[in-house]
């Protein structure tokens, strides 16, 4: 049997968390980064004269969160895109990428739909990545694919013809998962108790209500699996995570959790490498699994070197693989590397497969790389893993949502001079483990 993928309902809370926090702390940008949202294309010539295949990409890159958050998506579609012009494009036309900020707003994201649909043109989105994804149901509407697409919200999971990069196995006819409730695995808390033998962990959440209804759902999965649960909460305003720390170092915990910002989770580890709390595996999400760590962390080594990070998709820095290697090389250019390029390069790879089957359809001249028949060719897409890089992605549409799957993570450790190690083949790390229900 095929490994399934893993189930991502705790990676959507942890992003979906992010912008609540960020929001509640007040941060936010100058007015002038929130005017209208800058269209832009970008294109490398393939054959001369041919015509370009139009796709557009949709990212917060300027948003309450911060400029980077959510610009890793984008940044690997386009350097997929580029060296598949550079070799030539689809059938002989080149790529051409319609860039959209929205500004991290949902008036910003509407205002970038209907430019890419209706005033654009594009054949599909790839790589979206908003922080409030308020144009899903107009993309939906307009039967235009949207392929490869990080779920920080439910979108992915309430409406037809978006293509989430985990995938689904929602109905999603238009409204989230299975009467209002999504559904995630304990997957990565059985990898823990069973390969690294934690017993006792620790959530630390502040006392604000997205971090704390995070902490609870974590802290449920745990307890399903058996864990001892400390839970170590922390003011919003003047978080004491020394006491938090000193609390959890005292309680024997070898596993550390959170329901935290990023600036959280550093100042966290600072505070344990100052207690001298040392944990089996401070866990993190996908999402801040990037090359930034040694700056992030740079106070807490000791934190720094038990961080772990769990996904869906290959570790970027596994140059062993053919595929990363591509990868890697193609993004030679960027500053930093992130698993979000990873999965961006490879919702472009997702897209190319798509145009090129109905390139080939085609015989009689006219233009068969259509919304329809990306789309078709999306809906049909069982099982895609990009050439290794994701765990196989399905979209099911099941009337009842499962009680229990078999799902697979990949794994990686930080290690100070080699980066993010792999620490099981995704394929082979998978456990039968029961599905909990949770309101986006």
């Amino acid at each position: 049997m095929r490994p399934l993928r893993r189930s991502r309902a705790a990676e959507t809370a942890a992003a979906a968390l992010l912008l609540l926090l960020s929001a509640a702390c007040g941060s936010r940008l100058p007015e002038s980064d929130f005017a209208s949202p800058d269209a832009s294309s970008r294109a490398t010539p393939g054959q001369t004269g041919a015509a370009p295949i139009r796709v557009g990409i949709i990212a917060s890159a300027t948003s309450p969160v911060g400029g980077s958050a959510f610009t890793g998506p984008r940044d690997g579609a386009q350097a997929y895109f580029d060296r598949l012009n550079a070799r030539g494009g689809i059938d002989g036309r080149p790529v051409e990428v319609r860039l959209c900020d929205d500004g991290g707003s949902g008036v910003g994201d509407n205002t970038c739909v209907h430019r890419l649909l209706d005033e654009d043109k594009v054949v599909a989105l790839v790589a979206t990545t908003a922080l409030d994804y308020a144009g899903a149901s107009r993309v939906s509407h307009a039967r235009a694919a949207d392929i490869g697409g990080q779920p920080i919200g439910a979108a992915y999971d309430t409406w037809p013809h978006l293509y989430g990069v985990y995938g689904s196995l929602a109905p999603r006819a238009g409204t989230p998962g299975w009467d209002g409730k999504l559904y995630g695995g304990t997957e990565v808390y059985r990898y823990f108790k069973r390969a690294q033998g934690a017993r006792t962990a620790a959530v630390v959440s502040y006392n604000q209500a997205a971090s704390a209804a995070y902490a609870r759902l974590v802290e449920r999965g745990l307890k399903a699996e058996g864990y001892k649960v400390v839970s170590e909460q922390v003011d919003f305003a003047l978080p004491n995570f020394r006491a938090a720390a000193a609390d959890l170092k005292e309680q024997g915990a070898d596993l550390v959790l959170d329901a935290l910002d990023t600036h959280g989770n550093a100042r966290l580890c600072e505070a344990m490498d100052e207690v001298g709390a040392k944990v089996t595996a401070k866990v993190t999400n996908v999402q801040n699994w990037t090359s930034t760590v040694p700056e992030d962390y740079k106070d807490s080594p000791t934190c720094r070197n038990a961080l772990w990070a769990t996904g869906s998709s290959r570790n970027y820095e596994d140059t062993s693989n053919r595929a990363v290697r591509e990868f890697r090389d193609a993004t030679k250019g960027l500053k930093t590397h992130s698993q979000w390029q990873l999965e961006g390069w490879a919702a472009a790879m997702w897209f190319t497969e798509a145009a090129e089957s109905c390139a080939e359809q085609d015989a009689t001249g006219n233009d068969g790389v259509t919304r329809a028949c990306v789309d078709a060719f999306m809906n049909r897409s069982q099982g895609y893993d990009a050439d290794g890089l994701l765990l196989p992605v399905r979209f099911e549409r099941l009337a009842e949502p499962p009680k229990s799957r078999r799902t697979c993570l990949s794994v990686a450790r930080w290690q100070d001079g080699r980066g993010w190690v792999t620490r099981s083949e995704m394929t082979d790390t998978c456990f039968d483990v029961p599905q909990l229900a949770y309101t986006p």
